[in-house]
C-alpha cells in the first residue's frame, strides 16, 4: 500500500525501527514554538498527504514525550481521512510542569496507517442481551 506525501522540508515520516508500528511526524518550523504548561499549540509539519480510500492515517502521541516531558495530543488521537489533502497539523497539549520547546525537525508525532470499514446504521428499538449488559466503566471489576 502506497501512501503519497507532498513534504515542504523534504522530510518524511519513517518508520524508526524494524517493527515499528508507527513513523515518526516531524515539525515543520521557521522559528523555534514554545508551549507553555497547560497550553495547547497546533504544530504545523509541511506534509500533505493522499491517502487511498478505506484507510485512514492515525496520529498518536510520541510515548517518550509524554513520560518525559508531559507532552500529549489534545484530541488523544488524530484520524487523517482518505479524502483530506490539507497540511498536517499535530495539535499537542502540555500536561506538564515546565516549557516545551519544538525546533524545526523535531519528532512530535506518530502516525499509523489502519485500514476501516463503513458500517451501516439501522434503528433499533431493541438490542439483544449479553452477559455484561449495560455494566460498564469498571463493572467487570479489576
Amino acid at each position: 500500500m502506497v501512501i503519497k506525501i507532498k513534504s515542504l522540508s523534504g522530510r518524511l515520516p519513517e518508520y524508526e525501527t524494524e517493527g515499528s508500528a508507527g513513523m515518526d511526524i516531524r515539525a515543520h518550523l521557521e522559528r523555534p514554538m514554545t508551549i507553555e504548561p497547560g497550553a495547547r499549540a497546533l504544530v504545523p509539519t509541511g506534509l500533505f498527504m493522499e491517502i487511498p480510500e478505506g484507510y485512514e492515517v492515525q496520529i498518536r502521541a510520541r510515548s517518550g514525550l509524554a513520560i518525559k516531558k508531559g507532552i500529549g495530543l489534545v484530541n488523544g488521537i488524530g484520524t487523517i481521512d482518505s479524502d483530506y489533502r490539507g497540511e498536517v497539523g499535530i495539535a499537542l497539549i502540555n500536561w506538564g510542569q515546565e516549557p516545551f520547546v519544538i525546533n524545526d525537525g523535531d519528532r512530535v508525532a506518530q502516525m499509523v496507517v489502519c485500514s476501516y470499514v463503513k458500517a451501516q446504521v439501522e434503528s433499533a428499538d431493541e438490542l439483544s442481551e449479553t452477559d455484561r449488559g449495560p455494566g460498564g466503566f469498571g463493572s467487570t471489576g479489576v
